[in-house]
């Protein structure tokens, strides 16, 4: 059974920064995606970066591109989110997964449907 569990959520005003963090226990697979979602409050959830195991290379959203940092060690992954928005607002979910690793649109599905995700973090970002 594989559990996810996320921290480092909280409040900053635009322009600060947070750094959240995922560790991730009973992966069995030597290969697998990791990655960040988020959902803004009456929005659907979207990807925010991504990144495949072993050695892939990141891929994120465009409205995150430059501002937001993945990293994965073992079975730890983190989002450096630094020049915040208030736009950055929104619960922030981890999640992993097998097959395509990428934050496109629709991938969320993918997830729901066979693989695992956290109990999602707030980020609030204040003006």
């Amino acid at each position: 059974q594989v559990t996810l569990v996320e921290s480092g959520g909280g409040s900053v005003q635009a322009g600060g920064s947070l750094r959240l963090s995922c560790s991730a226990s009973g992966l069995t697979y030597n290969t697998y995606c990791m990655g960040w979602f988020r959902q803004a409050p009456g929005k659907e959830r979207e990807g925010v970066a991504s990144i495949f195991t072993p050695g892939g290379t990141p891929h994120y959203a465009d409205s995150v591109q430059g501002r937001f940092t993945i990293a994965q060690d073992k079975s730890t992954l983190d989002l450096q989110m630094n020049s915040l928005k208030p736009e950055d607002t929104a619960i922030y979910y981890c999640a992993t997964w097998g097959g395509e690793c990428t934050v496109r649109a629709g991938i969320e599905r993918i997830i729901g449907r066979t693989g695992y995700w956290g109990q999602g973090t707030q980020v609030t970002v204040s003006a």
